[in-house]
């Protein structure tokens, strides 16, 4: 049972009840963990199998019920006019829920606090003056290091009271950070909360600008479609997919504060790069060609010419009787098993049992009467393998890949009406009579990222990629379109979340659309969705950097910043290095992060810089602390990373580092909305005239 609206409670001091709720919620919490840690295995199961599975349960039962201190158990109250659920029947009593992280229960079972996936907790995001949802009072609280220390009431069924702006919702999204992101489940808006509560069965896109949070609303959807879900992902697995470690990092412990610890995270690097040692780099030419999705029919046609028709019979001696498969009938079989495009490797499997049960029909017809042990028999009968091997031999995708990339007559083969003969030269490794040294195994082969996106759209071939329930892809502009395909094998009987923005994309082969992406993915039919509200990004700061869009993505909607306060933002020209440090120094008096973002070429002059001023710095990914809360940026990792305050050093250098202007100023337009108090953009060089 929930708490009756009309409950007596002081009139003097409301604040003091809501402390005491926290306090026995805490305390129910504290129960719920203590009967977790009391639960005996050797009482319920005397399997071992059994019993390691329930210990792995109830460990991760215990670690999802930890109570994090300075983190609210509950942030916000729903007093609703009627009984959710009812038909809304006049007199029925109204309940009351504090919504929060995670379910907490007392001991009779009744709810201290509901979890905010739950269908009651909805109108906590959705309920508004125009639609109040049946509810009559939300009150959202305002806490400090976990204690509560205000509260703002909204009477949304009340004509009288005018609709207003929280200012406690202001302060949350607005409030300094230290450490990696957090969870925004306390300022979660309606736009968002539609996407995050969005059905498992489809694909969902999500375009958003910076600071529209569509990394949290990304992996608040995940956490809600294990609540709602939690069966069917219990099975099939979850996965986060991010642009590089240090983003990883930054990210790892939003779903841990929400209770989820299943969901694995990786790059698309981490996905791809098995059995293989990436140690090489491709220019960008060679690396567009190589994540075309054209690559896909060249590396097919490479593994299917393995085949080979047969021209020679089968036969098959047992006992004193052989069995003949003439040449003719092995070739209805095969060309059987290439009509029904399956796996090269199971067909490949499937070729003996379908030779042998070739054998059986003869058997049969001579009056024997054999089952299925005679044809497993049959199948693993000498000559039956030594054909399977002549006519469909086993395929190493590595040694398939190194092949095409380094013998030409066989790329050009397979190639053919696909790629040019320019094309080909680019991506081969050594050209015929260039002197360069012939790689010789796939061990020493200096494999690049785009190489091993080819090896694993080649294991594809031969056989099935595990499927997972659900991937988010954040940062997703930046992939090719073979990375693309690589991500979809992950999900082919599940679904995605895409996340990402077509002005941020900052590699040579960056996504233009995001229907053509959504194509590559095997989702063709995903909902895409445009977030243009920006929440974290101050307003004279986004409108600053917006002056690049029709540079870099025109057609794009800017985003439009829902901040009351504009920011900090300061443009300064200057001599030397000596002002971008003080200019730190100045912003790290303030409250929260400050990250100093550099094109790459800059850092290890600003490095020295700051170890000259005794200024303690992190790298990007590192945890910030207290003592050391400045983290120095080089531009080609800020993207998806945020800090308090930004000091942006020569905005021309950061376009200088890319190899075209285009690529710059997307690279640029990153640097400048990572900032969600203030920025200040330092210069010695003249601005690009993109931002005039």
């Amino acid at each position: 049972m929930s708490t009756p609206v009309d409950d007596p409670a002081p009139l003097d001091d409301p604040l003091g009840r809501e402390r005491g709720h926290l306090a026995a919620s805490r305390a129910a919490l504290r129960a719920m963990r203590e009967d977790a840690e009391s639960l005996d295995i050797k009482d319920v199961t005397a399997n071992w199998v059994n019993a390691q599975i329930l210990e792995r349960q109830i460990n991760e039962r215990i670690a999802a019920l930890a109570d994090l201190s300075d983190t609210p158990l509950f942030f916000g109250r729903l007093d609703y006019l009627h009984a959710p659920g009812t038909d809304l029947a006049e007199g029925a009593d109204g309940e009351r829920f504090y919504i929060g992280r995670r379910h907490v229960h007392d001991h009779d079972g009744d709810p201290m606090v509901i979890d905010w996936r739950a269908p009651v907790s909805q109108p906590f995001y959705r309920a508004s003056k125009k639609d109040p949802l049946d509810v009559g009072l939300r009150r959202r609280f305002g806490y400090t290091r976990g204690d509560i220390t205000a509260y703002e009431d909204e009477h949304l069924s009340d004509p009288a009271e005018a609709a207003t702006t929280s200012k406690l919702l202001q302060q949350e999204i607005e409030r300094p950070r230290v450490g990696p992101m957090r969870d925004i489940v306390a300022t979660i808006q309606p736009e968002q909360d539609e996407i995050v509560r969005s059905g498992l069965g489809g694909t969902v896109c999500v375009q958003g600008g910076p600071g529209t949070g569509k990394t949290a609303v990304g992996l608040h959807r995940v956490a809600y479609l294990l609540y709602a879900h939690r069966d069917r992902l219990a099975r099939t697995g979850t996965l986060v997919i991010g642009p590089n470690r240090s983003f990883l990092h930054y990210i790892e412990q939003v779903l841990p504060a929400l209770g989820e610890l299943s969901v694995q995270q990786a790059t698309v690097d981490d996905l791809v790069a098995k059995g293989v040692e990436v140690r090489g780099s491709d220019d960008a030419p060679a690396a567009v060609i190589k994540g075309d999705a054209r690559m896909a029919e060249v590396l097919r046609r490479a593994v299917y010419s393995h085949v080979t028709m047969p021209t020679e019979p089968v036969v098959v001696v047992r006992g004193s009787r052989r069995w003949r498969v003439p040449a003719y009938e092995l070739e209805d079989i095969v060309r059987e098993l290439l009509d029904r495009d399956i796996r090269y490797g199971a067909a490949r499997d499937a070729l003996p049992q379908r030779i042998a049960h070739a054998v059986l029909v003869q058997m049969e017809r001579s009056g024997e009467a054999p089952d299925d042990r005679v044809q497993d028999a049959v199948a693993r009968n000498t000559a039956v393998k030594a054909a399977v091997k002549q006519i469909w031999p086993p395929v190493d995708p590595a040694k398939l890949v190194l092949r095409l990339l380094t013998d030409a007559d066989f790329l050009a083969a397979h190639a053919d009406g696909i790629l040019d003969e320019d094309e080909q030269k680019t991506i081969l490794w050594a050209l015929p009579g260039s002197g360069t040294r012939a790689v010789r195994s796939v061990k020493a082969a200096k494999w690049s990222a785009a190489d091993a996106v080819l090896i694993d759209e080649a294991t594809d071939v031969v056989e099935r990629t595990h499927s997972l329930g659900h991937v988010v892809l954040d940062e997703a502009q930046d992939l090719s379109p073979m990375q693309y395909r690589a991500v979809g094998r992950r999900c082919t009987t599940g679904s995605a979340t895409v996340l990402g923005d077509l002005a941020q994309g900052t590699t040579p082969w960056a996504t233009r659309s995001w229907d053509e992406a959504l194509a590559h993915l095997g989702k063709a039919d995903g909902v895409i969705e445009e977030l243009t509200a920006g929440f974290r990004v101050p307003t004279d700061v986004i409108t600053y950097a917006s002056r690049l869009l029709p540079h870099i993505a025109p057609g794009l909607t800017p985003v439009a910043s829902v901040r009351e306060n504009p920011g900090f933002f300061d443009l300064r020209a200057i001599t030397g290095t000596a002002e971008v440090v003080a200019a730190c120094e100045e912003l790290l008096r303030n409250e929260g992060s400050t990250g100093l973002i550099a094109a790459d070429a800059r850092v290890p002059a600003l490095a020295e810089a700051l170890d000259a001023a005794g200024i303690g710095y992190l790298a990007p990914g590192e945890e910030t602390t207290e003592e050391t809360r400045l983290t120095l940026v080089p531009a080609s990792l800020a993207k998806g990373l945020e800090y308090d305050y930004v000091v942006l050093d020569e905005p021309q250098a950061v376009v200088d580092g890319e190899p075209d202007e285009r690529t710059g100023l997307r690279r640029l337009y990153v640097a400048l909305t990572r900032a969600v108090s203030g920025l200040i953009v330092t210069h010695a060089a003249p601005l690009p005239v993109q931002l005039g």
